[in-house]
């Protein structure tokens, strides 16, 4: 086989594993050797349309066995496939196809108003949308095995980055690169065969992907897709299907434990829960822990496949907070901006290298010399690192708060808010201030049905953290922006509630 990049693997897990079970989605289910042969017809039939190596291939809908499908079938073919984010609107899904310039668009039901109202100016030749179409281009299409060479050297994925100031840059991510990732999750999380993973998170975002799906579907197990996240649903899919692995982002983590059903539902077969995307709150990894579950947290970013460092489930508690210590294959330092190490406890920027981490950003060779210095990616995260090797995320350099030529990192801040028993979600951002230059405030958003009195948040902070760093305004909101993998959008904050 002279394909060694992921094109291969439904090939190599079909002649060892072919009757094993490798997706669930609805009442749908795919074994291995399912899933081999769709992948070969549909690397056939992009071939017949005109896809060739290195062509561009992109997809736009919920999780669901089709985006597999995709995905492997122009690794078949050594094109790169490029997972479109549902919930952009359609000038900023125009916007990735023609950066991109994608030659072949496959796409939900859900989302064919929208491929309706792409200009015409794009890129795409070949539209096609899952469903009977879909399943017609399949059967009519060969299932011969297609050997076109892969090597690891080669861009597999165009991943956008969530694009939380500025244009979305797509980060070009090696066969190499999400094989090495996924060995790290292999060495670091203990998986195995027998593993039943929920897969709600979104396939487009690099964790629910890379950190989840490919590192079970590697070793063999089994992927239960879900369209969309919802707690209640989560529950009866962890009882019917025995699901073993979870991955989400906190807020998904958090509107679990708050449901009703939390205390008496049957979580016995759950092993393994990663956590990642932003910090997992003291409060929540001890609502985990009451019902014997333990978090694994995770710190990445999609320009390195993602996973950087992992906190194992041996040290959660006592280093609760931290990132943990780089994966297997991953080298991570905190430095100082002439890359000398800090000393220990002293706040630094994240910087990273190893074979998952990305060669650049699609067409855009300025901002990729810029991100590298001396090999090593430059994160954009200000850390600290304990006496003992283990990394704690502070915050996002520019995220940081000046306040009369003290640094404040939100972060501690928000952590510290998010233990209020009737504070649901929280963001904290500098303010101009006359004297001090800038300093904290903190917009909350309250749990259902719960009052909020500013000046009893305020007075809750009091002695816990230092004077400076107690906001000096609350700001009561109903929502926070968010991306739609979840994380928080401090630019859209900092506009809406940074000058009033």
């Amino acid at each position: 086989m002279r394909n060694e990049g992921l094109g291969s693997w439904p090939a190599r897990r079909a002649r060892k594993t072919p009757h094993r079970t490798a997706l669930i989605h609805g009442g749908t289910t795919l074994s291995y050797a399912d899933l081999h042969t769709r992948v070969t017809r549909l690397a056939h039939a992009l071939r017949a349309r005109g896809i060739r190596r290195g062509d561009r291939v992109a997809y736009l809908g919920p999780n669901h066995p089709s985006y597999l499908e995709t995905l492997f079938a122009a690794g078949v073919l050594g094109a790169v496939f490029v997972p479109l984010n549902t919930r952009l609107a359609g000038p900023e899904i125009a916007y990735q196809l023609s950066d991109s310039g994608a030659r072949a668009l496959i796409y939900g039901p859900s989302h064919a108003g929208l491929v309706a109202g792409l200009p015409g100016s794009t890129d795409v030749r070949t539209y096609v949308e899952v469903g009977p179409e879909h399943e017609q281009l399949l059967a009519e299409s060969p299932a011969e095995p297609i050997d076109e060479p892969v090597t690891p050297d080669d861009t597999c994925i165009i991943m956008y980055t969530s694009g939380t100031t500025g244009r979305p840059k797509g980060a070009m991510l090696t066969h190499g690169n999400l094989t090495w990732n996924a060995i790290n999750v292999l060495v670091d999380t203990d998986l195995i065969a027998d593993e039943r993973a929920l897969v709600s998170a979104p396939l487009f975002h690099t964790a629910g992907l890379n950190m989840l799906t490919l590192p079970v579907l590697l070793k063999g197990g089994t992927c239960v897709l879900v369209e969309a996240f919802d707690p209640n649903a989560t529950f009866d899919l962890i009882e019917q299907h025995r699901i073993t692995f979870m991955f989400g982002v906190p807020t998904m983590f958090e509107q679990v434990a708050r449901h009703p059903r939390w205390a008496d539902a049957d979580l016995s077969s759950l092993r393994i829960l990663t956590c990642g995307g932003s910090p997992v709150s003291t409060p929540l990894i001890t609502a985990y822990g009451q019902r014997g579950l333990t978090f694994l947290q995770g710190y990445g970013m999609t320009e390195a496949s993602p996973g950087t460092l992992l906190l194992d489930a041996e040290h959660a508690l006592s280093k609760a907070g931290s990132a943990g210590v780089p994966h297997f294959f991953s080298d991570v330092r905190v430095v100082r901006p002439d890359l000398a190490p800090v000393d220990t406890d002293e706040t630094g920027e994240v910087v990273l290298r190893g074979p998952h981490v990305m060669p650049g950003y699609w067409g855009l060779p300025e901002e990729t010399a810029a991100s590298f210095t001396d090999g090593w990616f430059r994160s954009g995260d200000a850390a600290r690192v304990d006496e003992d090797g283990y990394v704690f995320i502070v915050d996002r350099i520019k995220d940081m708060i000046i306040s009369g030529g003290e640094n404040i990192y939100p972060a501690e801040i928000e952590d510290l808010l998010l233990a209020h028993p009737d504070i649901a979600e929280c963001a904290v951002i500098g303010v101009p201030d006359e004297k001090w230059g800038e300093v904290p405030r903190a917009v909350v958003v309250p749990r259902e049905g719960a009052g909020l009195d500013p000046d009893e948040i305020l007075a809750s902070l009091s002695g816990r953290l230092a004077k400076y760093k107690i906001p000096k305004s609350v700001v009561i909101a109903d929502e926070l922006p968010r991306t739609a993998s979840g994380k928080l959008v401090k630019s859209r904050v900092r506009k809406r509630y940074g000058n009033s």
